[in-house]
């Protein structure tokens, strides 16, 4: 039974207090120790308390990826604030949201991101502390990161509750985002099978965190865990707060955007054992980059990576024979969003690879049709995935959306964030894709990642979106949005390929090329762009028709 001090703030002081010389944060050439970390968290939350921030109020975060995000992150907690992510692609439009919807009191801004937030100031009242990282012009009224620790004493230690909240806002790819209401007592619980591959209890009190701590640093058994998607993103952050429980340490990147160069020599430089990444958008790049250092005889050492584990799209099967081809790790696809992570998992091993898009239930996993019923394996009926366990209290001021995603079934509440699988006879499943991008096509459903897929099996394609689009015979037709290698495959040769293992309906009608997607900072589609690009080019072409 957890106690009433089951927060991760107590945890991580818990674990300061017992193994305070090892590794919490790298960056660069930059190393702190686990005492450090705590000390400049406890300044931090020292600056929040000073502008009155304190059990409830929320601190956004518009910041790229860095030590200061984690530092800040543990200061929040410390004072029972709710830290709240924010997406640093946002419009004005959506940033504004975001901070009214949020009720957000500080804010924790990137000077490189500083010039987007400024218009908005003036606009948001309830704001008390801007605390901007990094160098270049000061925002009006904001106090810089540094300066502010170092004029700043620990705060003292508080008592905390496991009730306590961390906010993580969905990526509104369908609407304006939602804010996830994450308890830290399911946090906590999402880090369980860290203990459980070292054969070590899930602690339930900070005292058992910190002598498991000092078992785990015993044993070699800390995660040192590389985050290369955006602390921003649920993949990396929820990662990044377990493997934090188990006394590792959090090694970040500092390029506004993704860089595979830097990936790796993180990687090699700090040793990395675990690294995390958005499916193919990230994996492809790195493979790139490992084939690059290998032809010009400076290979990179990733001799200390065991663990590559992504979440959030698809990751396709050849990508990852790829990557294990060229180091010798585990390629972990977990399926999650921000509503709840262990819906599913696929793990691919050099001599057991898996097929993209086939996973297997997660031990809280299940998959319900209309009726609330687990779908019967092998019936071939479409269901929609769940997970029980530790999951999220609701969406943020969201009543109706709280109940359309959190539902009860069978005694129990289920998170059912909307993605649709079939379950195969020995149980595996095969994961269709999120309902609300669901594709109407003349009375059929198609699942634009089942395309997407498809597509991107070619030698030839780069990266796809497949997106709907009005249609006068289709009513709605497939639209593939698409970047190629050069020279570039036909429109013909492309559709001859999806037919290979597509229905006639699934394959795109049409096919638009671009030089390249565009996806989110988490690497996540951004379907909106895609359906504004396919729209504008099935209109073009409908005016050259008609001259």
């Amino acid at each position: 039974m957890q106690g009433s001090d089951w927060n991760l703030a107590s945890i991580w002081e818990a674990i300061a207090d017992r193994v305070g010389d090892r590794d919490a944060l790298c960056h660069g050439e930059m190393v702190r120790s686990w005492s450090e970390f705590e000390n400049r968290a406890a300044r931090c939350a020292a600056v929040l308390e000073e502008c009155g921030i304190g059990h409830d109020h929320k601190v956004a975060f518009y910041s790229y990826n860095g030590p200061e995000y984690v530092e800040a992150t543990f200061a929040a907690f410390k004072v029972r604030a709710i830290p709240v992510n924010v997406n640093y692609r946002y419009t004005a439009t959506e940033l504004m949201y975001l901070f009214e919807n949020s009720e957000a009191t500080a804010v924790i801004v990137d000077s490189r991101l500083a010039a987007n937030l400024e218009p908005l100031l003036a606009q948001l009242p309830l704001l008390r502390l801007v605390l901007q990282v990094g160098d270049g012009p000061l925002l009006p009224g904001a106090v810089r990161y540094e300066e502010a620790l170092a004029d700043a004493c620990p705060a003292s230690r508080i008592n905390r509750s496991p009730e306590d909240l961390w906010f993580l806002y969905t990526g509104g790819t369908t609407g304006m985002p939602k804010g996830v209401m994450w308890p830290h007592r399911s946090l906590l619980l999402t880090s369980a099978p860290t203990f459980k591959s070292l054969r070590l209890p899930t602690p339930s009190s900070p005292e058992e965190a910190a002598t498991v701590a000092e078992r785990i640093h015993e044993l070699g058994g800390e995660t040192r865990l590389l985050p290369a998607a955006p602390l921003m993103h649920g993949t990396s952050a929820i990662s990044s707060w377990g493997a934090l429980c188990s006394a590792g340490a959090i090694i970040t990147c500092g390029a506004a955007s993704f860089d595979a160069a830097e990936v790796l020599e993180s990687v090699q430089r700090h040793r990395a054992n675990t690294l995390t990444i958005v499916g193919d958008a990230f994996a492809k790049p790195i493979i790139a980059e490992l084939v690059r250092a290998e032809g010009e005889g400076e290979p990179y050492d990733l001799s200390s990576l065991s663990l590559v584990v992504s979440s959030g799209v698809m990751w396709s099967a050849e990508t990852k024979s790829e990557l294990m081809a060229r180091a010798d790790v585990i390629c972990a696809d977990l399926l999650g969003s921000s509503e709840g992570v262990g819906f599913a998992r696929s793990v691919s091993k050099r001599d057991r690879p898996s097929r993209t898009a086939e996973f297997r239930l997660g031990e809280f996993g299940q998959v319900f049709n209309d009726a609330g019923e687990p779908v019967v394996p092998g019936s071939g009926e479409r269901g929609l995935l769940a997970v029980g366990g530790p999951i999220p209290i609701g969406y943020y001021k969201d009543p109706a959306k709280t109940a359309e995603s959190f539902r009860e079934i069978g005694g129990k509440i289920w998170s059912v964030p909307g993605d649709w699988a079939t379950v195969e006879v020995d149980g595996r499943i095969t994961l269709l894709g999120r309902g609300s991008a669901c594709i109407n096509t003349a009375g059929e459903k198609v699942f634009p990642e089942e395309v997407e897929e498809t597509l991107k099996t070619h030698i030839g394609v780069i990266d796809a979106n497949v997106v709907g689009v009005p249609d006068e015979k289709w009513g709605t037709a497939v639209v593939a949005v698409i970047s190629c290698e050069d020279p570039a495959p036909s429109a013909a040769e492309l559709t001859a390929h999806c037919r290979l293992t597509l229905a006639g309906y699934k394959c795109p009608k049409r096919m638009v090329f671009v030089d390249s997607v565009q996806r989110g900072p988490n690497g996540k589609a951004d379907y909106r762009w895609a359906k504004s690009v396919a729209e504008r080019a099935v209109a073009e072409q409908a005016v050259a028709e008609q001259a």
